[in-house]
Order: C-alpha cells, then structure tokens, then sequence
C-alpha cells in the first residue's frame, strides 16, 4: 500500500504526524485530496476542516478530522506538511465550551470579533461533527 507521511503542525506544537493514504484540505483554490504520488503543491489552508485517513500497520486506520485555522499545505515526494497557527484534532476539542462560545458570539454586538469568534466555534463544531457545513 503506497503511503503518504504527513507532518500536522501549529504554532506551538507537533499535532500529529504518521502516515496516511489520503488528506483533504481546502485551500486558497478549492477543495484537495493528496494520495500518494501527487504532484507538489504549496498553498494558502483556508479555515476549514481537514480530514487525514491514516494508515496503521500497513492496513487503513483511523480517519482524523482536524480543524485548521488557516495556514499552508506543502506537498512533495509523499510527504504532505499542513502547518497552521492553530490546529485541533476532534477528540481535542470541548465540545460544550465550543457551543457556549458560539451562542456568545451569536448573542453579542454584531462586530468583527463576535464574528471571527463565530466563525472559530464553528469551525470546531464541524471538526467534532457537532455541525455541518454551510
């Protein structure tokens, strides 16, 4: 089974790196599934939510769902790096303080930090399957 190595990274920590057969992640230009054997690229993460389907053993593992606040995906020669100034795997996140902070930002002055803050909330809302895209 061919292999990806993926290196997720934030600011201020190592999230998780192993190998995988696949990683989506939306960018600047659209929607990106890398597999194995992918032509390089270097672009521009939107925030969104990234799915990584690991591998394990040689056999398909676990699928992560991780939410990425922006940043860059780097492909080349199988290896695939997502840095972000933030990133969180869906077993990470406080699903209910995620909902107080939206509910906070819903109910706050319509501004740009109520919502950039929002927009946050959903975001790992959606990572944790809470909510679904808009």
């Amino acid at each position: 089974m061919a292999e990806l190595e993926v290196a997720l990274v934030a600011a201020d920590r190592e999230v998780w790196s192993g190998k995988a057969s696949m990683v989506i992640a939306k960018t600047a230009d659209g929607d990106v599934g890398v597999m194995p054997g992918h032509q390089p690229i270097m672009s521009v993460l939107k925030p969104s939510v990234a799915v990584i389907k690991t591998i394990e053993d040689g056999a398909p593992g676990e699928t992560l769902r991780v939410a990425l606040h922006g940043g860059f995906i780097a492909v080349d020669e199988n290896r695939v790096s997502l840095l972000s100034e933030s990133a969180e795997l869906s077993n990470e996140i406080d699903v209910a303080r995620a909902e107080e902070a939206l509910a906070r930002a819903r109910a706050g002055e319509f501004d740009k930090d109520s919502e950039a803050a929002a927009e946050r909330a959903e975001l790992r809302l959606r990572a944790a399957g809470r909510l679904t895209a808009q």
